[in-house]
């Protein structure tokens, strides 16, 4: 195998594959990524056996070939190089080494052959449609934050993709949930999307495809089965197993009847809320809210660090109420509000607290209060 590329082209590809690659393996071959040269295109692949990621790039190929080669090492010394360099690639089979070459610089890096690579097949994937990229961001924007990290909930650890109705319309829906907040954000239902099955794409998968989104792509064609998921935009392409398991009834936590509504600047409230939450306790994180027609206040206290307070103007006429919540679950809720205003619709100091944004139908959260 023999070709020349450009740094920045290189650079920009292997950024992309690498970060599925894990730091530690136990199988030697999971560390390397797969550098296939053909026509007029290097291919890099890189997989750790849930996820693959493969992408193709321009490149003036001398002499077609294949090999494996330490990902994270392979990334680091094309960083390295100074930008606008010319990279020349050359590899032996007979020495199971890589030659890199650039301007002075000259590296051989040990590889591993190709035949052990393993290949992650897509199998048939019956369902297709395309997506619009700045939808697919928004989806995984609003909901991966309630992800769930505890392993033994598994089928908590990802984003149920499915179709839904939303008032007799078709909506592509993505819901996360940790069993303390929930994020329901819908988008309308692409052709090709109506018969598919609800699937969990996996919460790694989820991150490593937000990364892939920032490169800019216009659509994005995703085919699915009941077992894997594949992400195509332009010359990239992401294939991942899905989480095998059946996702809760979030429906029925979402609660209808809660009369007591409550609008406040949601810039002004994340701010109150991340001052007085500096004060309690690190294992509840509990901030008290507490409202009453003339406004709300937050407080928060700890028997190691004292107390706060802080007053806020809210719209509000329902009668007084006292809610607990833990703050960073409370942020990371406010955080998602991209309109001026957020809306809390609360029943009592025990029952769910709906969030909605008024500047996006779309969005719907959910809040268990805590006792404080």
């Amino acid at each position: 195998m023999k070709l020349t590329i450009e740094r920045a082209v290189l650079l920009t590809a292997l950024s992309h594959v690498q970060s599925v690659v894990e730091r530690r393996n136990t199988i030697p071959i999971l560390s390397n990524v797969l550098l296939e040269a053909e026509g007029e295109r290097l291919a890099l692949t890189a997989t750790d056996l849930d996820i693959a990621v493969v992408e193709k790039l321009p490149a003036k190929v001398e002499k077609p070939g294949a090999t494996t080669v330490a990902a994270h090492t392979f990334y680091d010394i094309v960083r390295k190089l100074p930008d606008g360099a010319e990279i020349e690639l050359t590899f032996a089979a007979s020495d199971q080494r890589l030659d890199l070459r650039a301007g002075r610089s000259s590296f051989k890096l040990s590889c591993l052959p190709k035949e052990d690579f393993p290949v992650m097949a897509a199998g048939d994937l019956p369902h297709s449609f395309q997506l619009p990229a700045d939808q697919l961001r928004r989806l995984i924007d609003k909901t991966r934050f309630a992800i769930s990290t505890e392993e033994t909930r598994y089928y908590l650890n990802g984003i149920y993709l499915h179709a839904a109705s939303s008032a007799g319309v078709p909506m592509l829906r993505a819901v996360a949930t940790d069993g303390h907040r929930l994020a329901r954000v819908e988008a309308p239902l692409p052709a090709g999307a109506a018969g598919m099955p609800g699937v969990i794409v996996p919460r790694k998968t989820v991150n490593e495809l937000r990364k892939l989104l920032e490169g800019g792509a216009a659509d994005v064609k995703i085919e699915l089965s009941d077992t894997k998921i594949r992400f195509t935009f332009g010359e990239l392409v992401l294939v991942s197993k899905l989480i095998d398991g059946a996702f809760p009834e979030y429906e029925r936590v979402i609660p209808r009847d809660n009369d007591k509504v409550m609008e406040v600047d949601s810039k002004a409230f994340a701010a109150a809320v991340d001052r007085v939450a500096t004060i309690s306790t690190e294992k509840s994180r509990a901030v008290k809210l507490s409202l009453k027609p003339e406004g709300i206040e937050l407080s928060a206290t700890s028997p190691d660090h004292g107390s706060a307070s802080e007053q806020l103007t809210a719209a509000y006429s329902a009668a007084p109420i006292e809610v607990g919540y833990n703050s960073r679950y409370l942020l990371d809720i406010a955080s998602q509000i991209e309109g001026e205003n957020a809306r809390f619709l609360l029943a009592d100091a025990l029952a769910p607290t709906l969030v909605r944004d008024p500047s996006d139908d779309g969005a719907l959260y959910v809040l268990m209060p805590m006792r404080v």
